[in-house]
């Protein structure tokens, strides 16, 4: 266990208010923002203590969205996806208000069912250079962009490429049909 401060206390979990889900380091959690209009915030909790007044606090590192990183939003980017910052924050536990899950670009994609606790992340950002971990990812299809999970891709059986069904001149529901059939796989 790390060293803390005089007067405080390493904790190995907190119990989220009002609930009964424990959070423990290296969980992921949902963190109320101050303006009740905006999502929430998401962080990887790095460390959680106490003061001697028992007051609880999280050390957190922070998952940006894409529309809050430099060059915001992209095509590719995937409605859940998140990007690790090297950004590290101290924030008081009672902000936490739920747990959610950062899978590995590879492991969300093959999920069943996406809950709405369920996110992903393929880049590490460096949030005052704008930098990105790799700078560079697999490109696909005739328009030569990343993976978009959101977006439906069907595999070529003749070239085991992938491509958008438009760049294949195929309807959506056309390919969806076919993925039905074992004849793409998507």
């Amino acid at each position: 266990m790390a060293k803390t401060k005089p007067g405080k206390k390493d904790l190995d979990s907190y119990t989220i208010r009002g609930t009964n889900k424990v959070v423990r380091a290296g969980d992921c959690v949902l963190m109320r923002p101050a303006d009740s209009d905006k999502l929430p915030y998401v962080a990887r909790v790095e460390k959680i203590e106490a003061d001697h007044r028992g007051s609880v606090r999280v050390r957190v590192r922070w998952y940006y969205r894409p529309e809050d990183a430099i060059g915001g939003r992209r095509r590719f980017h995937g409605s859940k996806e998140l990007f690790l910052s090297d950004h590290y924050d101290v924030q008081s536990a009672h902000t936490i208000e739920g747990k959610c899950v950062v899978h590995s670009f590879k492991n969300y994609t093959k999920l069943e069912n996406v809950g709405s606790e369920d996110y992903f992340s393929r880049f590490e950002y460096k949030a005052v250079t704008g930098g990105f971990t790799p700078d560079h990812v697999a490109v696909y299809c005739k328009c030569e962009m990343p993976y978009n999970p959101d977006d439906l891709m069907v595999q070529c059986e003749g070239c085991r490429d992938w491509f958008h069904p438009s760049f294949m001149g195929m309807a959506i529901k056309q390919a969806k049909k076919l993925i039905l059939f074992g004849l793409f796989f998507g």
